[in-house]
This record gives structure tokens, C-alpha cells and sequence, in this order.
């Protein structure tokens, strides 16, 4: 019979031995992600152009023996032991990429590692959440956790592309909550602005420019390009300030010597959650006197309850929320989501992107961190 020192030493050892297989199981999880990051960085995936790129990550993920799903360049996979009863957490982040910009003096689809840095076209947007997410994903579906898992990699996000997230949703499992992998520096975004854009037409009357005649539409609008630049609409967030309206573009005339008949501007309109994009709308049309189109009512501002359990796990390992001004496809989500990633969001769309090994460690360790065994309640 074993005596208690020996027992004690026994039972310090085995946890050292599973320490241990935790420390390498999680080194082996950095290595594949940067691993596979490289070779996505390699394959050109611009918006509507991510079909190689998605073959890529679906055969990855098969060659794990796990079964995969596929709509257009939508790749998803399903956690084992899935239960109707169970709340399902989905796991989201994107492929596709802007075209270069200006001013990269590295290739951008050549992926290189200097100083700690790994540089490429969406290395850090949103790359690195991809394979974070991913190996995290690998590493949950090893334990028994009380939600099921849904992992979805998807394209056109930075187009807000109908063939992206929108198109794959209905064919999801019912999803409860959503954590979504952007640049964030590993912090939890729990609100995330919209967008709505705008086609403004000011009507005038066409006339000779040298004669006093005709109703220049440039003058018409200019009451309206004052009140866009003024306005403030009156409901504040905590959270993501006031709804922003700016002019982005304006367009009119033919020639010199032509009084012109039509001004049209173009508005980029940030929401936050204390208005819905049609509410901003019918504001705008009755306040201005041009004729006002709205492209799309469909990208809304999104937030997420402080009192979520993935909220408060966020909080409880030392991250500080915050409300995010750029786009997501969590304008597209009908659940709670929350968005937090590996990397810095001003590194997103320029040149040399990078991202940082160490961030790539940090957040499949934080991941991880974040959502074993997090309790979501198994009746909503």
C-alpha cells in the first residue's frame, strides 16, 4: 500500500507529466499555425478570389480526419459529439484579403519571417486568427466541453460580399454566440460599428455658364453637404461614440462652360447600436433635399451583453473591453458575437503587413484560455 509521501510525490508527478504535454502540445500548435499562415500568405485570396486558398484550408483540416463543409469559398467543420441540447459557440474569421496597396517594397504574397515579424498580404488581417482559431478548435474538440463547436472560415468579408458569411448561415447549426477572429490585439471588442452608404443626387437645370440662366446643382447641394458635415445625430454610445456621417466623393459638371444639372455625393455613415441603419436613414431624408439612396441597410452595428459568460471569462483573464470602428462580418450575425484576435488593426490594409510571432503564441494560448470549458448555459 502506497504511503502518503510517496502518493503526494506521485500525484506531483503526474501533474508535472501533464504540464508538460500541455506545454508541448501547445508549442506544436504554434508551429502548424505559423506553418499554415505561410502557406496561405503564399496563395493570392483577394475578395471573390479566394477558391484556391479555400482549398487549401479544406484539405488541411481533412487530412486531420475531420469532416468538412464547403459553400462557394466558405469552408466550416462541426466539433465531435454535437448535441441538440448544448448551446453552439461559433468560431469565425476570414481568408480573403484587400488588393496590395501602394508603397509594399516585399512581395506581398511571399511570406518571410525577419526579426520575430512574419510579413505578407493578410498576415495580420485576418490570417493570424484564422490558424489561431483553427488549432484552437483542434485543441477543444480533444475534451469534452459543455457547448458544441462550429469552426467557419469565410470569404468576401472585406467586401461584404453576399456570397460570404450572409449566404452560409442558414446552412449552420443554431448558433448562440459567436467569437470572431480580427486584429485586436488579443483585447474583446463587444461592439462593433456599422455602415451604411449613401448615393445623394442634388437636381438642378443645365445652362450656359456664361449667361445668368439654369439652376447650378452644385449650389443645391451645399446645404446638404453642411448639414451632413454638421449634424449629430443624439443618442450616444459608451461604447462606440456618436454615428459618424462623412463625404466621401462628389461628382458633377460635364464641362466648363455648362452649368451642371446633376451633384451627386457619396456618404459613409458609421452606426453605433443605439440606431439601426434604417432609423439613420429616415432621419437623413428628412432633413436633407437631395434625393438620398441607401446601397444597403444590412450592415448594422452588433454589441454583446457585458454579462455574457464569454464576456466575463474575456474580463476575468485581464482583458479590457472596448467598442471596435471597423466593419466586421459581425454586422451580418443575428446572434451575440464578440471579436478579438491576434494582431494590431492599423497594421490591416497596408503595406509590409506583419504579424508578430509572439501574437500568433499569444492567442492560441488566450484562446484556448478563453473558451475551455466556459459554462454558456445549456438552455437559452
Amino acid at each position: 500500500m502506497m504511503n502518503c509521501g510517496n502518493r503526494i510525490k506521485l500525484l506531483s508527478y503526474l501533474y508535472a507529466q501533464k504540464i508538460m504535454r500541455q506545454s508541448m502540445n501547445l508549442d506544436q500548435s504554434i508551429s502548424n499555425a505559423v506553418e499554415m499562415l505561410q502557406r496561405m500568405i503564399e496563395i493570392p485570396s483577394v475578395s471573390r478570389e479566394e477558391c484556391e486558398v479555400a482549398d487549401f484550408l479544406q484539405k488541411s483540416i481533412q487530412e486531420k480526419g475531420i469532416e468538412t463543409y464547403r459553400k462557394g469559398n466558405n469552408i466550416w467543420c462541426v466539433g465531435t459529439s454535437f448535441e441538440e441540447r448544448k448551446p453552439t459557440l461559433l468560431l469565425n474569421s476570414h481568408i480573403d484579403t484587400v488588393k496590395p496597396v501602394a508603397g509594399w517594397t516585399r512581395h506581398p504574397f511571399t511570406a518571410t519571417q525577419e526579426n520575430g515579424r512574419l510579413y505578407g498580404l493578410g498576415s495580420n488581417d485576418a490570417g493570424a486568427s484564422v490558424v489561431s482559431l483553427l488549432q484552437t478548435f483542434y485543441r477543444l474538440i480533444t475534451e469534452e466541453q459543455p457547448y458544441n463547436i462550429v469552426f467557419l472560415a469565410s470569404c468576401e468579408e472585406e467586401v461584404s460580399g453576399k456570397n460570404g458569411i450572409e449566404c452560409v448561415l442558414p446552412s449552420l447549426p443554431k448558433i448562440d454566440v459567436a467569437l470572431v477572429g480580427e486584429p485586436t490585439n488579443m483585447q474583446p471588442a463587444i461592439a462593433e460599428k456599422g455602415l451604411m452608404v449613401l448615393d445623394v443626387c442634388a437636381h438642378g437645370k443645365a445652362g450656359h455658364a456664361a449667361r445668368n440662366e439654369g439652376i447650378n446643382a452644385i449650389y443645391v447641394a451645399m446645404d446638404d453637404l453642411s448639414w451632413f458635415r454638421t449634424h449629430q445625430f443624439p443618442r450616444e454610445s459608451a461604447l462606440l461614440g456618436k454615428v459618424k456621417m462623412t463625404v466621401t466623393q462628389i461628382n458633377a459638371g460635364t464641362q466648363h462652360n455648362v452649368v451642371p444639372d446633376t451633384c451627386s455625393i457619396v456618404v459613409d455613415v458609421r452606426s453605433n447600436e443605439c440606431y439601426t441603419n434604417q432609423e439613420i436613414y429616415d432621419e437623413i431624408c428628412s432633413n436633407v433635399h437631395a434625393e438620398v439612396k441607401a446601397r444597403s441597410f444590412r450592415l448594422n452595428s452588433s454589441h454583446i451583453a457585458l454579462s455574457h459568460p464569454l464576456v466575463q471569462r474575456a474580463t476575468h483573464l485581464g482583458r479590457n473591453t472596448f467598442g471596435s470602428p471597423t466593419l466586421s462580418d459581425q454586422a451580418l450575425m443575428p446572434f451575440p458575437s464578440m471579436k478579438m484576435g491576434p494582431g494590431d488593426s492599423s497594421r490591416s490594409h497596408t503595406a509590409n503587413e506583419f504579424i508578430r510571432l509572439e501574437e500568433i503564441a499569444e492567442g492560441i494560448t488566450l484562446y484556448y484560455q478563453l473558451l475551455n470549458k466556459l459554462d454558456l448555459g445549456f438552455e437559452f
